[in-house]
């Protein structure tokens, strides 16, 4: 089964594909950059043209890294998994609040799926308004 076929649809994959996305993992679940033939073993249902049209993509899109060796590319993510969210979060946000007079309603709905989530993060998130604000934290 292909799983990266399955992935759910966020806004990180209407910038990439569910296929980018799976080497994108495939690629942080490794030490060091890879190949596309190093790469095959996690993709056997994909073509090796296939592979290597996708990891050129997402070094044109600039996710990736690549060095040559010998013959062969050799990629890496150009950014670590968590700066990557970081990043499309970013995005995200800063497309939901275009200073329209939504925002509140956005920022309100957030603040809420936060507090479903775990009351914990709402405390998270509470610091971090006070460090971006400068404030001293205390607790």
């Amino acid at each position: 089964m292909n799983s990266w076929r399955n992935s759910r649809r966020s806004h990180a994959s209407s910038a990439y594909g569910p296929l980018e996305l799976a080497v994108l993992q495939a690629l942080w679940n490794r030490s060091e950059s890879a190949s596309v033939k190093a790469l095959q073993d996690d993709f056997p249902d994909v073509a090796y043209t296939t592979l290597m049209t996708t990891l050129d993509r997402l070094y044109k899109k600039g996710a990736l890294v690549r060095g040559k060796r010998g013959r062969a590319f050799f990629y890496a993510p150009r950014l670590s998994r968590d700066e990557a969210r970081s990043e499309w979060a970013t995005a995200v946000f800063a497309s939901l609040l275009d200073g329209g007079a939504g925002s509140s309603v956005i920022l309100s709905s957030f603040v809420g799926a936060i507090g479903e989530l775990d009351e914990l993060l709402l405390d998270e998130l509470e610091d971090l308004l006070r460090q971006r604000r400068g404030e001293t934290i205390k607790r």
